[in-house]
């Protein structure tokens, strides 16, 4: 590292003493925060479902600070393993990382600062300028874009399909089961949605537990019990709704909520094993493996970049001192430095 900044600095103490003595001070931040470049970022994550969660942890425990937005009555199935559950319970414990309710922006920053995750009703994200996010990520599931644009942050991820890299967001991540689970993709975009879920334990329409009328939905069985084939599991409305297969009841909506015919109300597993129903799963690990490779693949890219233009001479002095700055230090070490 001072095999390249050393003669850079020296070279521009000889043009300005006083930028100079900024620059090295930059500098000293600059190689204190490269052994922990990425703790220090945000990430707002929009969506707070249960694959939406598996990317909350994957990043929270590399030391990120995470953001996440709901709708103000979320309908996540898999709730045991979802920080959308916060916003009916105020707190939600997922492998032992707390998501905690934030009623305003104003209660975000004290949310982060007890290295806890922050979770907003804010569909719409108009609280944008408050999060001062460094990375988006696009964990609705809603298999089209609904509103996210390129332009929302340094680096804007987009999850499974409804996304196109390059156009609407940087990089998206793929979410299919299969070979592709989890993969980075530069160009183009997810495989499209098939409305099939993927096979797990020798089933897949069978697995899903739907409406079968509108009105409020109350459940009749809990997560982690065992049900059979054709029992009377949930009610929606004055409609009865059947399991399809016999299995564990992985999923189920909170009781209360108002659903329509054919809504997605719950997930059995044939697999039967119980901690399946309180731990992030397989899947939502791998597309948090890969939003997290998304970002140090960028940070990666955007460094090299830096690095070229600064001993090339191709940033402006003002340039070099503000990026460093801004990057890694923030306004208050700016003002330090002066």
């Amino acid at each position: 590292m001072e095999k390249i900044f050393v003669p850079l600095i020296q070279k521009l103490e000889n043009r300005s003493e006083k930028f100079g003595n900024l620059l090295r001070k930059a500098v000293r931040l600059f190689c204190f925060y490269t052994e922990r470049e990425w703790y220090e970022m945000r990430v707002l994550i929009k969506g707070a479902g249960d694959l939406a969660t598996g990317i909350a942890c994957r990043l929270h425990t590399c030391g990120f600070q995470i953001i996440m937005t709901e709708i103000k009555v979320p309908l996540t199935v898999r709730r045991t393993v979802a920080f959308s559950r916060a916003v009916y319970e105020e707190t939600a414990v997922v492998e032992g990382i707390t998501g905690r309710l934030a009623h305003g922006p104003e209660e975000i920053e004290e949310i982060l600062g007890k290295r806890q995750i922050a979770v907003i009703v804010d569909p719409d994200v108009k609280y944008m300028g408050a999060y001062r996010p460094d990375v988006v990520v696009d964990a609705i599931l809603a298999k089209r874009n609904l509103g996210t644009s390129i332009s929302d942050a340094e680096l804007v991820i987009g999850v499974g399909p409804g996304f196109t890299a390059g156009e609407d967001c940087h990089l998206v991540v793929e979410t299919k089961r299969g070979h592709y689970l989890g993969r980075v993709i530069h160009e183009g975009s997810a495989i499209p949605n098939t409305g099939i879920p993927g096979e797990i334990g020798g089933y897949s329409i069978e697995r899903l537990v739907k409406a079968t009328g509108d009105g409020m939905f109350t459940p009749l069985v809990s997560i982690g019990d065992l049900v059979e084939k054709g029992q009377i599991i949930a009610y929606s409305g004055n409609s009865p709704v059947y399991a399809l297969m016999p299995g564990m009841v992985r999923g189920m909506l909170q009781p209360g909520v108002h659903v329509t015919t054919g809504l997605k109300c719950g997930d059995i597993d044939a697999r039967c094993v119980k901690e399946h129903c309180y731990t992030v799963s397989d899947k939502a690990r791998a597309i948090g493996g890969g939003v997290l490779e998304a970002i140090l693949f960028h940070q990666a890219q955007a460094e090299s970049k830096n690095m070229y233009k600064m001993v090339r001479g191709e940033l402006k002095q003002e340039e070099i001192f503000y990026n460093i700055i801004s990057r890694y230090g923030g306004m208050s070490a700016c003002e330090s430095a002066r």
